[in-house]
């Protein structure tokens, strides 16, 4: 058997996120490419995920792993498999890696982009990978408020309510607020990140923008380890995982 490593992007607007779910709930990342998988193999196939992206978010450096005994050459996977999934997937990259390869727990950091569209009017061509912001933005201050997120800090305040995991300490080596024109994209890197951080992160970063939170408020935000104290949870169409370092 092999340990095959794949790399992919999807446009996550049509699936209930990455993980698969009961049938009813619609259909997953997940689900398709096992389901493909196993077309292409003749086996049943069990991924596993460097992270699970939720409905409507989108990923550019996905990376995967799962066993199989197939003869099909890695440098011709990709395209095999392509030819079986939808439009909105694809994998990029193939090849066999050693068999204590795990695609989330070997990751050594992760990056993720969310991408904000402010213009007073939302763009049809950007609508589906962007959260539009119509009003002005402080950008000097979203910078200032981002670098002050940085550092091995308990994220609590940053985590989404019914989160399972017990410890909240991450190691955020970048948070960084670039402007190209009307995109602001907030660059998140980590050793980890909590359910739905880098969304709240973006969220406070707009609040901040908007001047409903001021950057002196972030040490105050993150030492309160109370997620009511932060802004809001940005939507999911703004988030897409980037790239996973191992």
């Amino acid at each position: 058997m092999f340990n095959i490593k794949l790399v992919l992007e999807y446009d996550g607007t049509d699936y209930h996120g990455f993980q698969r779910q009961p049938m009813f709930h619609g259909p997953t990342i997940q689900g398709i490419l096992e389901d493909r998988l196993a077309r292409l193999t003749n086996q049943s196939v069990k991924l596993i995920m460097a992270g699970r992206t939720d409905a409507g978010v989108h990923a550019l450096g996905q990376v995967i792993n799962f066993t199989s005994d197939t003869k099909i050459p890695m440098d011709k996977l990709p395209k095999a498999l392509n030819s079986l999934l939808p439009y909105d997937i694809r994998v990029k990259q193939a090849e066999i890696v050693p068999p204590e390869f795990n695609a989330r727990f070997s990751a050594r950091w992760k990056r993720y982009c969310y991408s904000l569209y402010n213009q007073p009017v939302s763009s049809v061509f950007n609508r589906r990978f962007t959260y539009h912001v119509p009003q002005r933005l402080d950008f000097p201050a979203m910078q200032e408020a981002a670098l002050l997120m940085e550092g091995r800090k308990d994220f609590r305040a940053f985590c989404a309510a019914g989160s399972p995991v017990k410890n909240f300490v991450r190691s955020l080596t970048k948070c960084e607020v670039l402007r190209e024109g009307p995109l602001i994209r907030i660059t998140c890197e980590a050793d980890g990140f909590l359910y739905n951080m880098v969304r709240i992160i973006s969220g406070t970063l707009v609040e901040v923008g908007k001047g409903k939170i001021y950057p002196a408020d972030i040490p105050g935000i993150i030492g309160s380890h109370d997620r009511t104290t932060g802004g809001v949870t940005a939507p999911p169409q703004g988030l897409c995982l980037m790239h996973v370092e191992y």
